[in-house]
């Protein structure tokens, strides 16, 4: 039995995966499913980078986690790769799927093409608290494109402004993600076009992580919500001794 703790993207909370973990769980598996501070609706959102990956590394300290298979979507990656450089003693793996890799220095945004940029400073500018949301358009088309009209519109929902400082905060590690001393994955759903196929996930971003295993599964970004059992049995392939 091995312990898997999945670390959600933006605008989501960590109980939107426990469609994914069933599978996991169902295998044999312990599967922890915490959200991230500033992901909580109703919840305060003047939460920064620096915070939000501190919320993960005291939640696998409250529970005393050890030897964990920890799992980032999206802007999780940003902060499994903080809770990595903080406390690696409490890491078996790190699996990234199709999830930002930072190195020192950078942030969320130096990642993303410059009109999703544009778009999440006037979106964070209008809001009254620093918050950003994607517009409906974008989450039907680009993120959750597998799905039908109804299905995203139920999805797009469950969503809660995100914070905007964690996408311009800058990480700081004492190393980068290639050389952690941790067995690394990556995650990759072939059908994914949140990002452009000319800013790729893979391997523009999972070749950062040096020496590292790739999972390639169907689904777009949101598999999550479309495709639960395929993402799990991805998930256990890639965290996998």
């Amino acid at each position: 039995m091995a312990v898997y703790v999945l670390v959600h993207g933006a605008w989501h909370t960590g109980d939107l995966l426990e469609p994914v973990a069933a599978p996991i769980r169902a295998a044999g598996h312990e599967v922890h499913l915490p959200t991230i501070a500033g992901n909580l609706p109703g919840g305060s959102k003047d939460v920064g980078l620096d915070a939000a990956i501190g919320s993960i590394v005291a939640y696998l300290d409250e529970h005393d986690l050890r030897d964990v298979v920890l799992l980032g979507h999206s802007y999780g990656g940003m902060v499994i790769t903080g809770v990595a450089d903080r406390v690696p003693e409490r890491l078996r793996r790190l699996v990234y799927w199709n999830a930002f890799v930072p190195n020192d220095g950078e942030c969320l945004n130096d990642m993303v093409p410059p009109h999703y940029v544009a778009l999440f400073d006037g979106v964070s500018q209008a809001s009254a608290d620093n918050t950003v949301m994607l517009p409906l358009p974008i989450w039907r088309e680009a993120f959750i494109n597998d799905a039908d009209l109804a299905r995203a519109e139920e999805t797009f929902a469950m969503l809660n402004p995100h914070p905007y400082a964690t996408f311009t905060d800058a990480i700081s590690l004492s190393k980068n993600p290639a050389e952690m001393e941790i067995g690394k994955s990556y995650v990759l759903c072939v059908e994914d076009t949140a990002l452009p196929h000319s800013m790729p996930w893979h391997p523009r971003l999972s070749e950062k992580l040096g020496l590292f295993r790739l999972v390639t599964t169907g689904g777009s970004h949101e598999a999550c919500f479309t495709d639960p059992e395929g993402l799990a049995d991805a998930i256990l392939r890639a965290g996998r001794d």
